[in-house]
C-alpha cells in the first residue's frame, strides 16, 4: 500500500468514526421535565447539548429534590409593568424565598450569543440579578422576547438571560397562569409546581 492510499483510508475511516460519534452524542433525544401544577401539566425539553451548564444545573436540583416546594409566583403581562419600557411577557417559578435561594450555588451566565437558544414563544430561561447569580429560579416566555437576549435592553448591563431550554407541551397552561390575579406581579396565590424527569 503506498503512502497516498493509506492516507486517503485514513481520512475515511476519520470521517466515518466523526459521523458515528456525532449520530451518538449528538443526535441523542433531549432529557424531558414535566411541571404538575393545579393549572396542568407542562413538559418541557432541557438543551444539555447548546447550554450544557445551565440546563445540567436545573436537572441537578431536580433530581437532589430542590424543587421539591417549587412554585409559579411572578407573571409578567402588559398591564402589570407600567414604569417598564421595555415590556416582556413570562411566568417565574423556583424556590421563591430567598433565604432558599442564597443557599444553592450560582452557574456561569451562558448567554445566548454562546447558545444560539434564544427567547422565542415558550423558551425556559433562568432569571438572575447579576451575570452568574443564577441559581434555582427559572421563567418561562409567553410570545418571542427578543429583549431578554444577549444586548437585548431588557436588562442594562445587555447580557441578557440563558436559555436552557423550551416548552413542547403545555403554553395553554403558561397563560393561564400567566393571567391569574397578581399585586405588582407577584401572584395573590402562587402555584405549587411538582417538578419531575420524564425519563
Amino acid at each position: 500500500m503506498t503512502y497516498k492510499n493509506f492516507y486517503n483510508e485514513s481520512k475515511v475511516i476519520f470521517l466515518i468514526f466523526s459521523v458515528f460519534i456525532w449520530t451518538n452524542v449528538y443526535a441523542q433525544p433531549l432529557p424531558k421535565t414535566i411541571l404538575k401544577t393545579s393549572v396542568g401539566e407542562i413538559v418541557c425539553e432541557i438543551d444539555t447539548v447548546h447550554a450544557p451548564v445551565t440546563a445540567k444545573n436545573f436537572l441537578m436540583h431536580i433530581k437532589n429534590g430542590t424543587f421539591e416546594n417549587a412554585l409559579f409566583y411572578r407573571v409578567v403581562r402588559p398591564d402589570n409593568q407600567p414604569v417598564s419600557k421595555v415590556k416582556i411577557e413570562v411566568i417565574q417559578g423556583g424556590l421563591y424565598d430567598d433565604k432558599l435561594i442564597e443557599k444553592q450555588p450560582s452557574i456561569i451566565h451562558e448567554t445566548t450569543q454562546q447558545t444560539g437558544l434564544k427567547h422565542t414563544n415558550g423558551a425556559l430561561s433562568m432569571a438572575r440579578n447579576e451575570p452568574g447569580t443564577a441559581s434555582t429560579e427559572f421563567f418561562i416566555c409567553v410570545g418571542d422576547q427578543p429583549s431578554l437576549d444577549f444586548a437585548g435592553t431588557r436588562n442594562p448591563d445587555g447580557q441578557g438571560f440563558a436559555v436552557f431550554g423550551r416548552v413542547i407541551s403545555g403554553m395553554e397552561v403558561v397563560r393561564k397562569i400567566q393571567q391569574l390575579k397578581d399585586t405588582s406581579q407577584y401572584l395573590v396565590e402562587p402555584v405549587k409546581i411538582q417538578v419531575k424527569m420524564i425519563r
